[in-house]
């Protein structure tokens, strides 16, 4: 006999995700999408089609093996991302956005051009930002704009 746990949502058809909800499945999903990697693999993705593991990670500057593997895993056990083995010598693996993975891009996207373009507001908003350690020196590092 199984001890008495939290609501099998397997069994329970899930009609809309909690997000405030400490125990939701969304939570993870939120993690997973919203993270530094998720958002730039799914604009890489969403702006280029289908790529290889490589293509990825040329086009994503910082990002580690490890990182951009793991990342990708999460997004295809979310539903997000499909991952295509092409049986040849070497090995080759395309990813690609699933039509979800194309819905929550087209919405990251959106973030991350937003971002993009009001990065001087933003970097002039915390020049301005004042506090009580003001004359310490900044612990944040600067960082420079490079326009294209």
């Amino acid at each position: 006999m199984r001890a008495a746990t939290a609501p099998d949502i397997d069994h329970e058809p899930l009609l809309r995700g909690n997000l405030f909800a400490a125990e939701c499945p969304s939570r993870e999903v939120l993690q997973h999408v919203t993270s530094r990697w998720g958002v730039l693999v799914l604009v890489a993705l969403l702006g280029s089609g289908t790529l290889r593991f490589s293509e990825l990670r040329r086009g994503i500057g910082g990002v580690s093996e490890r990182m951009l593997a793991q990342t990708l895993q999460w997004l295809e056990s979310d539903g997000f991302v499909l991952r295509v083995e092409h049986p040849v010598q070497p090995p080759h693996v395309d990813y690609r956005l699933t039509p979800l993975g194309r819905e929550v891009g087209r919405h990251v996207r959106e973030l991350f051009d937003w971002i993009e373009g009001k990065l001087p507001a933003i970097l002039d908003a915390r020049g301005r930002q004042g506090g009580p350690d003001d004359d310490q020196p900044s612990s944040r590092p600067k960082k420079r704009i490079v326009r294209s």
